[in-house]
């Protein structure tokens, strides 16, 4: 087998066990929400308060570059240990592993003394009532974010030792630890129960599980020396990650911002949307990048530019023509999937309506949210994390105009299409800088690739549609969970039906690639 066959198949074992992770993630995120919903409700200004809670967090999360660990550690790891040996790899892991710990113990207890004058300033529109109630839940899970910290950086020596584990299992355990508190909670304690529960799962699933799977394999041991030469460069690396704001993170933070300015309700209604739309993000294209980096980052420090650029051309092409096919898939389906999730105890029909219209316009940007996943992975290798997110700022911040504009012009659909549309011009930015400075990807491939699922996304979304339809009537009047049932499974049906017949007769030679590897592994499962 060629070196790149070889690479690729490692990245494919690992993206098949991360979009397990994943899949099984976005399921309990789901049914995260659907405790939510049926506990609390839908348009309620307790959501509101609760989602709310989480944008100081999520910002302090940014800031120590918690999400980016493993993107600006893992190539070092990998560089450092090339150059220095092991023993030098594990004093850097040590090192930064201290440095963050203390960083992050620090700004939380800064950030829960403070948190009363963040939330009056931030959402200064929310009524007094409304605005004390987020203050408590965010000191509830404000101190979840020394534990992702801490874990994080745990697992990204993992991932860079080729131990995916912890990584697919932690977040699997944090959604677990919100059900559970939601569900035990909401009787007595009402929205706060889901906040606790997100602080016990993020300290179970972030810190204990990495920590456990850690152990005989990696010297755990904190170090404090900032001045290091290694652990500045990884400063330097991580520093665009920590202060740029993409619109990764700042379409939510927009969304939490102008909602609060339309109806009562408008933040939770739109969240009730994004979960199911990132469900599939998650699944194909964070999985698929996740699994790439440090099979790239080995490419890139071994010299061998045109396996990394052939390996970053398949995946884009692969995983760009699978997030259209999902997104027209949930397009055609998002009212009875909706229904069928949420459209429970406190959750009405009158939510559903509007939840599903939401989640057609984020759907419309899933191929974007993939595209731009992936597409990011090749720079971090490289271990230039500067220019994609000099270029992913100046997006977000050039979109914000536009989430002003269309958020009071068309309310909670405003500021899902200002998301959508911002993404996408976002991800067809990066492609062209990744062109231009890496010679890779070829942009007519993908476009190709892209072109050809679009057509097979829109007649199968058609057929499912129509299907759906025609089931939902067939059973109840097509009113209730049953008939949302029923539609969903027979839309489900006739999507994937002319679908797979169209992968097959009009995908790309990449897409065909992927839809029959993934047969062939259920096939030999099921036998």
């Amino acid at each position: 087998m060629s070196g790149t066959g070889s690479v690729a198949k490692r990245v494919g074992v690992a993206a098949l066990l991360l979009g397990a992770s994943q899949l099984a993630s976005r399921g309990l995120g789901v049914v995260r929400e659907m405790v939510l919903a049926a506990e609390i409700g839908g348009a309620v200004v307790e959501v509101d308060a609760y989602r709310a809670a989480f944008q100081l967090p999520d910002l302090l999360n940014h800031f120590l570059a918690v999400g980016a660990i493993a993107t600006a550690f893992i190539p070092l790891f990998h560089r450092v240990g090339e150059r220095d040996g092991d023993e030098a790899a594990e004093r850097f892991f040590a090192n930064v592993w201290g440095t963050l710990t203390l960083a992050a113990i620090v700004a939380t207890a800064l950030l829960f003394a403070f948190a009363d004058r963040f939330v009056a300033f931030y959402f200064s529109d929310f009524p007094p009532e409304v605005q004390a109630l987020t203050v408590r839940l965010t000191r509830i899970v404000l101190p979840a974010q020394v534990f992702f910290v801490t874990g994080g950086i745990v697992r990204g020596v993992l991932m860079a030792k080729g131990r995916f584990g912890a990584q697919a299992l932690a977040p699997v355990v944090y959604n677990l630890g919100i059900i559970v508190g939601g569900w035990l909670g909401a009787s007595t304690l009402g929205v706060e129960g889901f906040a606790w529960g997100a602080l016990v799962g993020a300290m179970l699933g972030h810190f204990l599980v990495p920590l456990l799977d850690a152990r005989g394999r990696i010297r755990l041991r904190m170090r404090l020396a900032p001045g290091d030469a290694d652990f500045r460069r990884y400063l330097w690396v991580a520093l665009p990650l920590l202060a740029g704001v993409t619109l990764v993170a700042a379409d939510e933070w927009l969304d939490r911002y102008f909602g609060q300015f339309l109806e009562a309700g408008a933040i939770a209604l739109l969240f009730y949307a994004r979960v199911l739309m990132q469900a599939p993000v998650g699944l194909v294209g964070q999985a698929v990048g996740t699994a790439a980096l440090p099979a790239l980052s080995s490419l890139h420090e071994q010299g061998r530019t045109d396996e990394l650029g052939a390996l970053v051309q398949r995946t884009l092409q692969a995983t760009v023509a699978l997030g259209i096919l999902v997104a027209g898939g949930m397009i055609a389906l998002a009212r009875p999937l909706v229904t069928l999730l949420y459209e429970r105890g406190a959750f009405t029909a009158t939510d559903s309506g509007a939840v599903a219209a939401l989640l057609v316009v984020f759907c419309l940007g899933i191929p974007a949210w993939v595209v731009q996943t992936v597409a990011v992975r090749p720079f971090y290798a490289r271990g230039d994390t500067w220019r994609p997110m000099l270029l992913g700022t100046a997006v977000a911040a050039l979109a914000i105009p536009l989430y002003a504009f269309l958020g009071p012009a068309h309310g909670t659909l405003g500021l899902a299409a200002a998301g959508a549309t911002a993404i996408s011009l976002n991800a067809v930015a990066t492609l062209i800088l990744a062109r231009r400075l890496h010679g890779a990807p070829e942009l007519t491939p993908v476009l190709g690739a892209a072109a050809r699922a679009l057509v097979i996304a829109a007649v199968s979304g058609v057929v499912a549609f129509v299907t759906a339809g025609h089931a939902a009537n067939a059973v109840a009047g097509g009113a209730g969970p049953w008939a949302a049932a029923a539609a969903l499974l027979a839309g489900a049906a006739a999507f994937g039906l002319p679908a797979l017949l169209g992968i097959s007769w009009l995908g790309d030679p990449e897409t065909r690639a992927l839809v029959s590897g993934l047969r062939d592994r259920l096939l030999r499962r099921a036998s």
